[in-house]
């Protein structure tokens, strides 16, 4: 270092060390560290960086100073909660200093919410931010199907969540599910749930593992920070972007979470969806039976109202004989006039006839043959030039519609004619065939309607029916009292002899319910 004297000359002098850049940069960086090698620091998250190379780049602030800060890649996968702009968070770490910008910095090892507020902040932020971009909306909500063939879970394979949504199930109306297992909570959690509800819709109807109809994302209850993962974004757009129609049922009738905004339905616990993702089979046996005694009922009063209406009609009509009896008295009466006027009817053409034949003498006659020959002579004259006149006005008539009788337009409109026709024919044939198609898949909806609704198609699906000399076994108490029982399967009966109650020992050895995976 130098020193400057009186006469304002450099003085070297011989006390002071030099050091350079680096080791000036180490011993702060030393200083440093050896002072804060543990701190905890509280303030609001500013700019936040996230590169390629998976580190995240941070600055902690608050109303005066800003403290950068960085988590290096295993740190950042690590965490549950990861940093946004303007949440208020605890960060643990060390200070140190990055010599390439002469500043210093917070190497964080862990950061958490600071409390609950901050939370429900950034949930509140990223609520409102979804819903702008219309995720939420009510018109993408598509509804459930009344009755779906399969139903897919994406849950825990090993909590009490999807044995209440099976046994819900098989109380309700017994469904074929497809469960993807996943984490329910942790880090795990956003991720592997956004991939189950993609994995569903990427099935290909009907393939050998058949597409769901419908989905359920459920979980138990618990806290805030336990349910953090379903409201992760990733999560949120997995749901809104789903062909599939979802219920969602996480956590109790409390709590919320932002896929229930953006799921098609939200049940508020498991067994409730469930329960609104099937109905229950003997309502609907029920009501069918309601409905055919209500047509039976409507049927019957229609005939008999149309019975009596054809009964009040017939009395006010009359009797057939008396139709027929003013006739047969006007018949009888002019049978009994028609001899005298037919002799009266003779005698007066008669005396006609000699009146009109005492006139008729011969010169007369000659004298009228006479006036008609000399008429037919005048008119015989006059009809030579009369007909050679008209031969040739109609010669001269045909002639000009000779002209004007083209065969050309006559074959132009004739295949006109056949092309629309032909067109007719080919919609008529389209369209019958349409109908034809439409009566037909509406009888095989009622053909596999009534598969289902029969015991026969519940036996396909792996039931069973049970029954004993009394009749069927509905119960662990008949089974244990019946002396012998007879199992139906789909494919024939088999019989099992012996006492039930050692039957019932030997399934309590075995255990209730076996994997489901």
């Amino acid at each position: 270092m130098d020193l400057i004297d009186d006469d304002g000359e450099g003085a070297e002098s011989g006390n002071t060390p030099e050091f350079t850049v680096s080791e000036i940069s180490g011993a702060v960086k030393r200083t440093i560290e050896g002072a804060f090698g543990h701190v905890r620091i509280r303030g609001e998250v500013g700019r936040v960086s996230r590169p390629r190379s998976g580190h995240v780049y941070l600055d902690l602030k608050d109303d005066r100073s800003v403290i950068s800060g960085v988590m290096w890649k295993g740190v950042a996968a690590r965490i549950e909660t990861q940093p946004e702009e303007g949440m208020e968070v605890i960060a643990t770490g060390r200070i140190t200093t990055f010599p390439g910008q002469s500043k210093y910095q917070v190497v964080i090892e862990d950061i958490r919410p600071a409390g609950q507020g901050a939370l429900m902040a950034m949930l509140e932020k990223r609520r409102a931010a979804l819903a702008a971009e219309g995720l939420f909306d009510a018109g993408r909500k598509r509804k459930p199907p009344f009755l779906p063939e399969i139903i897919g879970v994406v849950t825990s394979p090993s909590g009490a969540v999807i044995r209440d949504i099976l046994h819900r199930l098989r109380e309700r109306f017994p469904r074929k599910v497809l469960i993807w297992p996943v984490a329910v909570q942790g880090q795990k959690c956003a991720p592997e749930v956004a991939r189950a509800i993609e994995g569903f819709n990427a099935l290909t109807p009907g393939g050998a593992l058949p597409r769901p109809d419908l989905l359920i994302v459920a979980r138990g209850g618990g806290s805030i920070e336990d349910l953090w993962g379903f409201n992760e974004e990733i999560v949120v757009r997995a749901a809104a972007a789903s062909e599939i129609p979802l219920i969602s049922a996480v956590g109790h009738e409390t709590d919320t979470t932002l896929i229930d905004f953006a799921a098609d339905l939200r049940a508020p616990t498991p067994t409730a969806a469930a329960e609104l993702a099937v109905p229950v089979r003997r309502d609907l046996l029920a009501w069918t039976g309601e409905m055919q005694a209500r047509l039976g009922r409507a049927v019957s009063q229609r005939i008999e109202y149309r019975g009596q209406r054809l009964g009040d009609l017939s009395r006010a009509l009359p009797r057939p004989e008396t139709l027929l009896d003013t006739a047969r008295q006007r018949l009888d009466t002019s049978g009994e006039r028609l001899p005298a006027a037919l002799i009266r009817g003779v005698q007066s053409r008669r005396v006609s006839l000699s009146e009109s034949a005492g006139s008729l003498r011969p010169s007369m006659l000659r004298g009228r043959l006479s006036e008609g020959q000399r008429g037919v002579a005048q008119w015989g004259a006059r009809l030579a030039p009369a007909l050679l006149r008209l031969t040739e006005a109609r010669g001269q008539s045909l002639g000009r519609q000779a002209d004007r009788l083209d065969i050309r337009p006559i074959t132009t409109r004739i295949m006109q004619g056949g092309e629309r026709v032909a067109d007719l024919s080919r919609r008529l044939d389209r369209a019958f065939g349409d109908t034809a198609e439409a009566s037909r898949r509406k009888l095989d909806a009622l053909g596999r309607l009534h598969e289902t609704l029969g015991y026969k198609a519940t036996l396909e699906r792996g039931y069973a029916v049970v029954r004993a000399e009394s009749g069927v076994v509905t119960t662990k108490a008949a089974a244990e009292a019946a002396g012998g029982l007879e199992i139906e399967f789909k494919d024939g009966r088999l019989k099992i002899g012996g006492s039930a109650k050692s039957s019932s020992a030997k399934k309590k050895e075995s255990p209730e319910q076996g994997s489901l995976f």
